[in-house]
């Protein structure tokens, strides 16, 4: 029996991108919270691996869109209508969450 559940893709494609954006909307949200310090500049840590990080959101939410969007048993819970359609908008909500996070060093430099 498959597992039709798409929290776990959608949970997992969160937290890559906020891994993704932590570079630099992690000084951003210190910076708007009054800390500050010549050490937030060294909080670039994980940019080598942001790389990895956006492809882990790209495939998590390629798994996440399949599960929401794509074909469902007779009788599961997402034939519903009214459950398909909850699911449908949490995944774009998500979706634009995590492309706000991982575009995060294109647009933050504008704020700052």
């Amino acid at each position: 029996m498959p597992n039709n559940n798409p929290k776990i893709p959608l949970i997992g494609g969160i937290v890559a991108a906020i891994g993704a954006g932590l570079c630099c909307a992690g000084p951003f949200v210190l910076l708007t919270l009054g800390i500050s310090g010549a050490w937030i500049g060294n909080l670039t840590l994980l940019e080598p691996y942001r790389p990895l990080f956006i492809l882990a959101v790209l495939a998590l939410f390629g798994w996440a869109g399949w599960k929401v969007f794509g074909p469902c048993a007779e009788g599961a819970a997402c034939a519903r209508p009214e459950v398909r359609r909850r699911r449908q908008l949490i995944f774009v909500l998500a979706a634009l969450t995590a492309a706000l996070l991982v575009t995060s060093n294109y647009w933050i430099p504008w704020l700052v």
